[in-house]
């Protein structure tokens, strides 16, 4: 029987998620189970999809909750860290993906429906990401260019995400590159040094 008097709904809200992205993070995306979580914090399945509404946006929340510690893990590691901050960031997002395989893996893995719409508040928290990103690739643009980050820093994660899957998933060992983090890292640097160079010089034009 559940203890449905026990929490209100913002500490059930907390509470549920803080269980799934355990339950996520120990037997990854495709084991999850919102009836085990419910088992494991002494409430019904009923209680779960009273608070949440769906399954999809139980596991939005607990992506959420990654994208948070995601941006919390690249910002440590840039204030810890102030010379080339590009390096740090790359290097940021292959040692979070390393740590924590099967989380960041459930980002990627949960698809919305077609028709479904993002909750804004799952939006913003995930978009903290991305500014960080932003910031620092336009700190590595002149000044005269930067408006033109946002869409160069989304093109840079596209360029490292692919990197990183391929070295959690084996595909890079299979092909015999051995140091993936520096082809990535290779790869971002002439994106920005080429960015840079056609835009000052259609400014200058």
């Amino acid at each position: 029987m559940g203890r449905r008097s026990d929490h209100s709904r913002a500490e059930l809200e907390r509470i549920i998620v803080v269980e799934g992205h355990r339950q996520i993070a120990e037997v990854g995306f495709a084991r999850f189970s919102a009836r085990e979580v419910a088992k494991r914090i002494g409430y019904s399945i009923g209680t779960i999809y009273n608070v949440f509404g769906t399954h999809d946006r139980l596991i939005l929340a607990i992506n959420t909750r990654t994208f948070g510690l995601w941006a919390a893990h690249l910002r440590a590691r840039l204030e810890a860290k102030q010379a080339d901050r590009i390096q740090v960031l790359v290097e940021g997002y292959f040692s979070f993906a390393r740590e924590n395989p099967n989380l960041w893996m459930a980002i990627y893995d949960h698809r919305l429906p077609p028709d479904a719409v993002m909750p804004e508040e799952f939006e913003e928290q995930r978009s903290e990401l991305t500014e960080i990103v932003t910031a620092e690739v336009a700190a590595a643009l002149p000044e005269a260019v930067r408006e033109s980050a946002p869409r160069l820093a989304r093109s840079l994660i596209a360029t490292v995400h692919g990197h990183c899957t391929f070295a959690l998933n084996g595909t890079f060992a299979l092909m015999g590159e051995a140091d993936p983090l520096e082809l990535a890292l290779a790869r971002v640097r002439e994106s920005i040094a080429a960015a840079a160079a056609q835009l000052v010089e259609a400014v200058a034009k």
